[in-house]
């Protein structure tokens, strides 16, 4: 019996001497993620009982670190509503022209109706107006507006962007949400996305069809109504070639004309179309509970401490989905139980420290990003702090942790000067700051620093670089385990490089913290200035 207890006893202590053999902040960084990526935490989609669980583990950590709540009513959460939308049933577009009987356009075949958050129930009527790509961009001299009138118009556009424009600035002005502001500031009643040829390559409108009704997402605010960004001019609807067709017949404007600059590059005619349109949709909303897990350290410099350092990192995933080898839980260790891991260890390096940063900083475990970049969002639209004491943000999203980090990549460096504070916290750990070797993907827009980067507030993505082993092993995570159930603990994690990459983080946000000027955006920079940030004009 001795003799089995003893081996009991070995076999038991095996996996423990292994974990003692990582230095504490090591293992303290492998202990969040492990349980974070858990199957217990079945991938932390928003809105469920184990998001919840997660959310009052980040809490209990700040807790335990000698942070203040800084959510709502003294609390460590700043709660929201998630707010998903669709299409409810189909929608109806009557095209009348001068003269003629009006005529319905045909849903399915020329067009399908899109979710508008702000009318669960909503109608327009008015001339057509063609904007081209529906694009305002001075820095480039482009205007898509000059010379017409869309006030209480319908403006037609083309999805995407011209040719030529910077990839950051381009991924910028082609969503559709920022071409519906640009309608909205003149006048415009509604928005009509046409099929461009680029759009009908990629998906033909009979596929679209079959998936006109997937559900988008927003939040709602404080009031209960579902936000969006241009309530007074939404994108109502998506029209095939063959509606457009109709819509170009009679005007000035063929629609031929416009696929050929297209095709060409060269500017398209834009103007008045010989057509009214009445537009009807309803739209069906469902709200999902989430939250934010905001800590605070109080800044210690009387004159600085009503400033707020913002620190960032998502803690939702995509939850359960389809199986892949047997297994349906969708874990998320990189992405991003480092990332909030990383948020708690630097929390922690503060208070070790014994020296309390300058400036105010906020600790933020965002929810919902994987919907949208929504707690983000959320949080930049009502901050828990005076919005106009947000003067920078750092972002922590799926840094990549499997190998030797040699350098590092800040996704919007060039564009504040936050960007010396990492290079001289890089530089302090033997690290380089490269450029982004992927600027196609345009990560700049698809994380969470983006939503600040809209508030006019500096801000800045961390995130491992390709140096050494480095692309090669994101190129491998990003084939094989971004987004799958094998993105867990048992990854090839790097935990030297997984502490090298908090210290660099830490020692950013110290420099920023402390610094006698607040970060600055780099004068004339189209972000800056366009979300009027300081410093940009």
């Amino acid at each position: 019996m001795l003799r089995y207890l003893s081996l009991i006893l070995l076999l038991l202590a095996a996996p423990l001497a292994h974990a003692q053999q990582l230095p504490p902040e090591q293992a303290a960084m492998k202990a969040h993620i492990q349980f974070l990526a858990s199957d217990a935490m079945r991938g932390r989609d928003t809105g469920s009982r184990e998001f919840d669980i997660a959310a009052e583990y980040v809490a209990a950590q700040f807790l335990a670190l000698g942070l203040k709540p800084a959510g709502v009513d003294g609390d460590w959460f700043q709660p929201f509503r998630m707010v998903s939308v669709r299409p409810q049933g189909r929608g109806t577009m009557v095209m009348t022209r001068r003269g003629a009987e009006p005529a319905p356009l045909v849903f399915g075949t020329d067009f399908v109706n899109d979710a508008i958050p702000s009318a669960l129930q909503f109608a327009a009527s008015g001339d057509v107006v063609f904007a081209g790509y529906g694009i305002v961009y001075p820095e480039g001299k482009r205007d898509d507006y000059k010379g017409l009138n869309v006030k209480d118009k319908i403006v037609a556009i083309l999805p995407g962007t011209p040719k030529g424009l910077p990839n950051e600035v381009s991924a910028h002005l082609g969503d559709e949400a920022q071409k519906a502001i640009f309608a909205q500031e003149r006048g415009a009643r509604a928005v009509i996305v046409l099929e461009s040829a680029a759009r009908h390559d990629d998906l033909p409108f009979a596929t679209f069809v079959r998936f006109y009704d997937y559900p988008r997402s927003t939040w709602a605010g404080p009031d209960g109504k579902a936000h969006s960004p241009s309530p007074g001019a939404p994108v109502a609807a998506y029209v095939s070639q063959a509606g457009a067709e109709k819509l170009f017949a009679g005007a000035r404007i063929k629609w031929a004309d416009v696929l050929a600059a297209e095709a060409k590059g060269t500017r398209m005619p834009t103007g008045p179309l010989a057509a009214t349109l009445t537009l009807a949709s309803k739209t069906s909303v469902v709200p999902t509970p989430s939250k934010n897990v905001i800590g605070m350290i109080e800044g210690s410099d009387p004159a600085l401490k009503g400033q707020y350092l913002v620190l960032t990192a998502h803690l939702d995933h995509v939850g359960v989905g389809d199986a892949v080898n047997g297994d349906r839980i969708y874990n998320g260790a990189m992405d991003n139980a480092s990332g909030v891991a990383a948020l708690i260890e630097v929390a922690r390096a503060f208070r070790a420290s014994g020296k309390a940063p300058r400036r105010s900083i906020l600790f933020i475990a965002l929810g919902a990003e994987e919907k949208g970049l929504i707690g983000s969002d959320y949080f930049a639209h009502n901050p828990t702090v005076p919005r106009a004491a947000l003067i920078g943000n750092l972002n922590f999203d799926m840094p990549i942790l499997t190998y030797k980090v040699e350098d590092l990549v800040m996704s919007g460096g060039e564009r504040s000067t936050i960007s010396q504070a990492v290079a001289k916290a890089a530089a302090a750990e033997g690290l380089a700051i490269v450029p982004d070797p992927t600027p196609e993907e345009m990560f700049f827009v698809r994380s969470d620093h983006y939503s600040f980067v809209k508030a006019g507030v500096p801000a800045v993505s961390i995130d491992t670089g390709p140096g050494g082993a480095g692309a090669e092993a994101q190129k491998l995570f990003l084939a094989n385990d971004y987004h799958k159930p094998s993105d867990q603990i048992t990854l090839p994690f790097d935990w030297a490089s997984v502490a090298t990459y908090v210290r660099v983080v830490y020692g950013a946000s110290r420099i920023v913290a402390d610094a006698n000027d607040r970060p600055r955006w780099v004068k004339g920079d189209f972000f800056g200035v366009q979300f009027d940030g300081y410093g940009a004009k």
